[in-house]
């Protein structure tokens, strides 16, 4: 039980929401009414409600995740497994209602790329945030986030080689063209999870050249509550012994801090930088 209470975070739980809201509103407004089966199960579920109407494509949704998420339990994690029942069964349930509340017979616009385009762009944006949040939607999101773990492949190239083959189906199912559209819906939506996933990821690399090191430091530490390394310099043009502050933190943190040297220090030096990613001590791996 304790071990059940600790994967719960109410937060954590609202944001995956908002994501599964985001991917069921692409989905049932853009990508269905277009049969744009662009991966995964929900692009499987398509085909499958293409060949055979009478099968609800929530229902399906539904029945194809039990075998995945088994799975994603053995091999991820209970953590992710509970946010992934959660997110999948939200995700099915919430395309249901849209279906039944907003019944489309015809796509909203008569152009399928503009379809596409924002279908994918919708999409990809909810996933992103459900990936990051250690979820996925079931389905193939299961097996592309196995294979980022154990391959260390970027989650939207991984969710790529996972799609491969509904977008065969899809081809198949119905005809080259609208299999040559999944194709490059299933590239463009690996290619947004990957840049918003980054920009989540993305730190602030600060260098700071100050008179006043003990006051920046004890703000970036007890403020801030972040780490720094201090060296000793000597500036080239003046020969003044000068002390140099290396430390990285999120936008937010930068932002606060670049305020108080401002007020402390108005001939301090700093050059900013944006790094991809930092794992170790203070942040997560």
């Amino acid at each position: 039980m304790k071990n059940f209470k600790n994967n719960i975070n109410i937060k954590d739980y609202l944001i995956i929401y908002l994501g599964v809201l985001t991917v069921a509103v692409g989905t049932s407004l853009f990508l269905i009414p277009s049969n744009l089966a662009v991966g995964g199960i929900t692009g499987l579920a398509i085909v499958v409600n293409h060949l055979l109407p009478q099968i609800p494509i929530g229902l399906f949704l539904i029945s194809m995740n039990v075998i995945l998420l088994t799975l994603g339990f053995w091999l991820i994690g209970s953590k992710f497994g509970v946010k992934t029942i959660f997110a999948s069964l939200a995700l099915s349930s919430t395309i249901w209602i849209i279906e039944a509340a907003f019944p489309l017979k015809e796509p909203l616009v008569d152009d399928l790329l503009l379809n596409l385009f924002f279908g994918i762009l919708t999409v990809g944006i909810g996933l992103a945030i459900i990936f990051y949040y250690n979820a996925s939607t079931g389905g193939t999101d299961i097996l592309a986030k196995i294979i980022n773990k154990y391959q260390q492949i970027e989650i939207g190239k991984s969710l790529l080689v996972a799609d491969f083959l509904v977008t065969i189906s899809a081809g198949i199912t119905f005809g080259a063209e609208l299999g040559l559209y999944a194709l490059l819906g299933v590239i463009m939506n690996s290619f947004i999870i990957d840049y918003i996933i980054a920009g989540f990821n993305l730190k602030i690399k600060l260098t700071i050249i100050t008179s006043n090191p003990k006051e920046i430091r004890n703000y970036i530490n007890n403020n801030i509550q972040r780490g720094a390394t201090i060296y000793r310099a000597e500036g080239a043009f003046t020969g003044e012994d000068k002390d140099v502050l290396i430390t990285a933190m999120n936008r937010r943190e930068f932002l606060a801090l670049k305020s108080y040297i401002a007020k402390i220090d108005e001939d301090a030096f700093v050059m900013v930088s944006k790094v991809k990613e930092v794992f170790g001590e203070g942040f997560s791996y």
